[in-house]
């Protein structure tokens, strides 16, 4: 539970941590970044690291003059195809294996089952699509690759998704993260930008619900 406690605490609490650690570490506040984002999108056991809101919050403290907006856009914009790109490529080798995985603490097989039909309908339109979704984010790439879609493909929309993401996030955080309004309630929007991502989900949950009583 104290372990939970710590996470919640930072989730919700992200622009002071992370202006604990840019007074901590300086640049390497980049590096730190980057490991979060490619974590947070490269492997699948980790789809419960910040997303949005992080890029939002960095983008927040990049007003500020704490880093460089353009060399932070940059910096994540990378760590986010990379981890797309290494998502896709462990999905890949996979197969089909991965039909035969059990629930487990770190690999939820409904979630899997719900994003590989998300993807069966929409396509690549997915891979841009669920970077603004939790978990479905994480998930997305390493379906790709297990659908053995094109990597050419795959990568066009990935360079895509990762630019819209890290773009508007980030853009989003740095002209209006240090409005007053914003400032003084910041964990309030920070919870806000986690619901509206959620919100998706909870909705297609739902539909799913009401569709299967309806047969």
């Amino acid at each position: 539970m104290d372990l939970l406690a710590q996470f919640i605490d930072i989730v919700l609490h992200l622009d002071k941590h992370l202006a604990l650690l840019l007074a901590q570490y300086g640049t390497w506040i980049y590096v730190i970044l980057f490991a979060i984002v490619f974590c947070e999108t490269g492997l699948v056991v980790m789809p419960f690291l910040p997303g949005d809101s992080l890029l939002f919050v960095a983008g927040a403290l990049a007003a500020t003059g704490g880093m460089d907006i353009a060399l932070l856009m940059a910096v994540l914009f990378v760590a986010a195809v990379l981890g797309d790109g290494v998502n896709f490529r462990v999905g890949h080798w996979f197969g089909p294996r991965v039909f035969r995985w059990e629930d487990s603490r770190f690999f939820n097989k409904a979630a899997f089952e719900k994003t590989h039909s998300f993807y069966e309908h929409h396509g690549g339109k997915t891979i841009v699509i669920a970077r603004f979704l939790p978990i479905l984010r994480t998930y997305a790439p390493f379906v790709a690759g297990v659908a053995d879609m094109t990597a050419v493909r795959f990568t066009l929309f990935n360079v895509i998704g990762a630019a819209l993401w890290v773009g508007s996030l980030c853009l989003a955080g740095y002209w209006f993260g240090n409005l007053p309004f914003i400032k003084n309630n910041l964990t309030l929007v920070i919870l806000g930008i986690i619901l509206l991502s959620l919100l998706p989900l909870v909705i297609g949950w739902l539909r799913h619900r009401l569709a299967a009583r309806a047969g």
